[in-house]
């Protein structure tokens, strides 16, 4: 009897498949046909070309595009996952007023649109001599991206017992030695969601790269594949081909990560 009731989960996950899936299905067809070929983009070309990921290397810069992306991804994830980490320690553990209301400033962080204040970031980094640097885009990263991860930290560092933090007292260690030796190790799964989420976002990131990457030479993932486009002319497959090149990482590192991503967003919830 249960069988017979758990059959309609089938067709209903082989249609939420082939929706999420019929994207990535396109892209590749797409970057696979030649300019000429106007079949269905449905149809997989018969005669499959490397043209368009030449001209995605050659002329779009992707390679070099994709080592500028990793770049800034590594370090802003690396200073968002200890910054971010360090901060929620403190306001987890203290439960004070103050600290109750620098949570509360954090979360409305979150709620305020990035490019609200896009203006105002841009005017700051320029004063700073940030534009075209690698730190000028990683500090507006960096910001936005904090304060999800001091909710996530905070929210599941809650639910570790204090009787660690006091038992490592007793063994005379201070409050940074009990929080890396102790409490970090303890985040494994917190961590990988911060790494991905912040991850993807860094590595995703058009609106800010826009204005402070403004050289060529400087080019992230997201303004590479945009150079395919113009006001007077555009290439589809080129386009396709490089965002195909720049979604493998990502596909990569979320497949490495999912079990600890799940386990580390739910923990977070609920504790």
């Amino acid at each position: 009897m249960k069988k017979k009731n758990g059959i309609w989960r089938i067709p209903v996950l082989i249609v939420i498949f082939c929706v999420y899936f019929s994207p990535f299905y396109i892209l590749t067809v797409i970057s696979f046909k030649s300019a000429t070929d106007l079949s269905s983009r449905w149809e997989f070309p018969a005669a499959p070309t490397l043209d368009n990921f030449r001209t995605a290397i050659e002329q779009g810069g992707i390679l070099k595009a994709l080592f500028h992306s990793f770049v800034i991804m590594v370090i802003a994830v690396l200073l968002i996952v200890v910054v971010g980490s360090l901060a929620a320690y403190p306001l987890a553990r203290n439960k004070s007023k103050w600290n109750k209301v620098i949570k509360a400033f954090v979360m409305g962080i979150m709620m305020v649109p990035p490019l609200s204040i896009l203006v105002s970031l841009y005017s700051i980094i320029v004063d700073m001599g940030g534009v075209n640097q690698y730190w000028g885009i990683i500090i507006i990263l960096l910001t936005f991206e904090l304060p999800q991860a001091i909710f996530l930290y905070s929210n599941f560092i809650s639910s570790i017992p204090t009787a660690l933090d006091e038992a490592a007292a007793l063994d005379g260690c201070g409050p940074v030695r009990t929080f890396f030796l102790i409490i970090f190790p303890q985040l494994k799964s917190v961590t990988a969601s911060v790494v991905i989420l912040a991850g993807i976002h860094c590595w995703n990131d058009y609106q800010f790269s826009l204005y402070v990457l403004q050289s060529s030479e400087m080019s992230t993932v997201t303004l590479a594949i945009s150079s395919f486009f113009s006001q007077t002319t555009s290439n589809l497959n080129a386009a396709s081909a490089a965002a195909l090149l720049a979604i493998l990482p990502v596909v990569v590192c979320f497949l490495c990560l999912q079990k600890y991503f799940i386990k580390g967003m739910v923990d977070s919830a609920v504790k």
